[in-house]
């Protein structure tokens, strides 16, 4: 069924004003790595062994969940995360140790009676008793104490208090529930048969197999009537923040396993405010760069084109807003980069229009637009399936910011496809109507070649002639990537090795050398040193622990004068190898998947030239970084699988118009046909790369030094993939055609040749 113009622009005006109302009544959650705080993934680990299943998991997230509130942080996010992990998330929480403290803690509380003295601790003690347990008490004197009498679901709440009149300082006073009063009289009895002085006498107060308190009973106790109230105070030697904290752990219940910190991210405010800014900035200047090319390039199309990206920009925040995602550091990063790859579908529209124009011999801008929508259909849908492969891949096998990269690459696919295909549509319908615009047809931007299709038509090279020689290049990259690896190795970042992270802004520049000699000094002789901007220092290390974290920071502040946090990242040794492992895995999987969909839209002589093109790719993009040294780490991994998807949208583009030719001209050579292919997506191919270099140029200049590795390697695999897609993946399959004679040329490109009395039709 044919839509009309006006049914078009109805949708679209429907879409952006309900974008329009979502994007200003619905705030974008921003991640941490944005606004600052603490990220904490916690890992259940039972104590026999056996896997945590998703029940306890689900009463670990609810006790913390109590702690939490308790501690006062505002908007935390408690979620599960498959079996046995769970992420926490603490807004404007600067101080990692103390909430990773309260969190990670059992509170297993118990109340025991205590026998005595014990003999001894440690390795060489005695063994304690059958029934027994011997703990050292507050000054470290071991004490025999009887299995415990009271737990803590024999607790009704406890409070921090301070006394005042008896000069006792802060202490926490617990009330029993139920029994719990009548078994706390039945132990304080017991104690109380011991004459004063002596251990015996003692109720021990046992917190995560710690005495926290092990006060006497008092002797006007009598025996076998023990203390009656059902309440106690546990003292000791607390400040005001250890009792509190110690009355949120008892109210907020046992943990029911233990669990372990695997991951831990604490980003200053500074920090995510500086991205914040300078990625807004970078979208700013790269998208006016983009919109003066578009215009200059197309004129009238042009102005509608970048109308079109205003709105794709509002749709893609709104569908953002709606889903409830969260905007993380790569997937602001990826927004900014959907913009240039938004261009994408309006260059092959209107480059296929221009075709259409010039063509015809009647040719009129409004009937070779629509012409060329429908011809460039094709190519538009199966290069952004291929981005949505990699988008789903990202949100599927990655974790963290690196999964709202792809929640926000993918939902700027499908907000760029809408944007051209029926925002930019319904503007040309409309412009392409009036009278004046007809009577100006070259005003339109469609009624001219273009300057570089007008060269390589008057040139009229033959590329595929020696296809060998492309790939002998191409090979001879790959040598030289390789031997990058092989040479300098891989600088894998603490996501995939362990470690831990700490980013700090000192008060002058520090040189590397000089700081790697200091942390040397100081007892960190393997630290892994590296300086970015102005006053930015990032050492990289083995697992720390406070102490020695703290001690780090003082060689760093002795060095310049100040050392402020900026950011701060711990990623366990075993959660380590599984994220190295689960990058590898999407790698393999991105490539098999592009092989399978490739090889069905244009069976397996084209769509495995462009998956050997895309593994081209990938070896010359890692290789680049071995030799500059860079590191390989999650956000890494997004740009890569994002080259991955861009590089075989190019080769998509290349051989749908190579299909469509071999369908055409079924007896024209595959070699000649291919050279024809690339040189009329050529111009295509200039301008998508033009438009997306001049995001990423601004994001690498403007973006800041969190986001310069990452517009970087864009920016490698842009011009690698660029190439790729032309001049390996092309004569590749130049010479696997050679290599298979027999084959008929429309078979190898996908098509099954027409009936006679077929229709020639048009591709897509």
């Amino acid at each position: 069924m044919k839509r009309s113009p006006y049914t078009r622009g109805l949708i679209a005006l429907a879409v952006v004003a309900l974008s329009l109302h979502i994007a200003l009544t619905v705030p974008v959650r921003l991640g941490l790595d944005l606004r600052g705080g603490t990220q904490i993934v916690l890992e259940t680990r039972p104590a026999d062994g056996a896997d945590a299943d998703g029940e306890a998991t689900d009463r670990t997230v609810e006790v913390l969940r109590a702690r939490i509130d308790a501690l006062g942080v505002a908007e935390p996010t408690v979620a599960r995360s498959g079996s046995d992990r769970i992420v926490v998330e603490l807004p404007g929480v600067q101080d990692p140790r103390k909430a990773a403290d309260v969190l990670g803690r059992t509170a297993q509380l118990t109340f025991h009676q205590v026998l005595g003295t014990a003999t001894g601790a440690g390795p060489d003690a005695d063994p304690p008793p059958a029934g027994t347990l011997v703990l050292p008490d507050e000054s470290g004197r071991p004490l025999s104490l009887r299995a415990a009498a009271l737990t803590g679901k024999d607790v009704d709440r406890a409070d921090a208090r301070f006394d005042q009149q008896g000069g006792a300082g802060w202490h926490v006073t617990v009330g029993f529930a139920g029994d719990g009063g009548t078994g706390w009289a039945r132990l304080t009895g017991e104690a109380a048969c011991s004459p004063p002085g002596d251990p015996a006498r003692r109720v021990a107060i046992v917190l995560d197999d710690k005495i926290i308190s092990s006060p006497q009973v008092d002797p006007s106790v009598a025996c076998r009537t023990g203390i009656t109230g059902g309440s106690t105070q546990i003292t000791g030697t607390f400040d005001d923040r250890e009792a509190r904290e110690l009355a949120l752990l008892i109210n907020g219940g046992a943990l029911p396993v233990p669990v372990e910190t695997v991951e831990q991210r604490t980003v200053g405010p500074t920090l995510g405010a500086e991205a914040v800014t300078a990625s807004a900035w970078a979208a700013a200047v790269g998208t006016a760069l983009t919109a003066l090319f578009i215009i200059a390039v197309y004129r009238l199309l042009g102005v509608l084109a970048t109308v079109a990206l205003a709105c794709y920009g509002l749709v893609s925040y709104a569908a953002l807003a709606a889903l409830g995602a969260t905007l993380t550091l790569p997937g602001l990063a990826g927004f900014v980069l959907a913009i240039g790859m938004a261009v994408d579908a309006n260059v092959l529209v209107f480059e296929r229009a221009r075709e259409e124009y010039a063509a015809r011999v009647r040719p009129s801008p409004r009937s070779s637009l629509t012409a060329g929508f429908r011809g460039a259909f094709s190519a538009v849908a199966d290069s952004n399936i291929t981005t949505l492969i990699a988008a789903g891949l990202l949100f599927l096998l990655a974790s963290g910011p690196v999964r709202g990269f792809g929640v926000t690459l993918g939902t700027g696919v499908l907000a760029s496809m809408f944007s051209a295909l029926v925002v930019t549509r319904a503007l040309a319908d409309l412009a392409l109507a009036r009278p004046g615009t007809r009577r100006r047809p070259r005003l339109t931007g469609i009624a001219h070649t273009g300057a570089v299709r007008d060269h390589l038509t008057r040139a009229a090279p033959r590329l595929m002639r020696h296809p060998r020689r492309w790939l002998a290049v191409s090979a001879a990259a790959l040598v030289l990537a390789a031997s990058g690896i092989a040479v300098r190795g891989l600088d894998y970042g603490v996501e995939f090795t362990g470690g831990r992270l700490i980013e700090y802004a000192t008060a002058t520049p520090v040189d590397a050398d000089r700081a790697r000699a200091a942390l040397a000094d100081g007892g960190f002789p393997r630290a892994v040193v590296q300086t970015s901007g102005e006053n930015r220092l990032t050492v990289r290390t083995h697992h720390l622990g406070d102490t020695e974290t703290r001690a780090l920071t003082r060689t760093v502040a002795a060095l310049t004068g100040r050392a402020d946090l900026l950011r701060d990242e711990t990623i366990g040794p075993s959660l380590g190898k599984e994220l190295r492992r689960g990058a590898l895995v999407a790698l393999a999987v991105a490539l098999a998947a592009q092989l399978c969909y490739l090889a069905a839209r244009f069976r397996w002589l084209l769509g495995s030239s462009a998956v050997a093109a895309l593994a081209h790719d990938v070896v010359i993009l890692v290789g680049v970084f071995a030799w500059l040294g860079k590191p390989i780490d999650g956000v890494f991994l997004a740009a890569l699988l994002t080259v991955i998807g861009y590089s075989v949208n190019d080769s998509v583009v290349l051989f749908d118009r190579l299909r469509e030719l071999a369908r055409r001209d079924r007896g024209e050579p595959f070699d000649r046909v291919a050279d024809r292919a690339l040189l009329q997506t050529l111009p295509r191919t200039v301008n998508t790369g033009m438009g997306a270099a001049f995001i990423l140029t601004a994001l690498a200049v403007l973006g800041g030094d969190t986001l310069t590795d990452f517009a970087l390697a864009l920016l490698i695999g842009l011009v690698v993939g660029t190439y790729s897609s032309m001049f390996t993946a092309t004569p590749l399959a130049v010479v696997l055609h050679r290599g298979g004679r027999r084959q008929p040329a429309r078979r190898a490109t996908g098509f099954t040749p027409p009936g006679p009395d077929s229709p020639p039709g048009n591709a897509g």
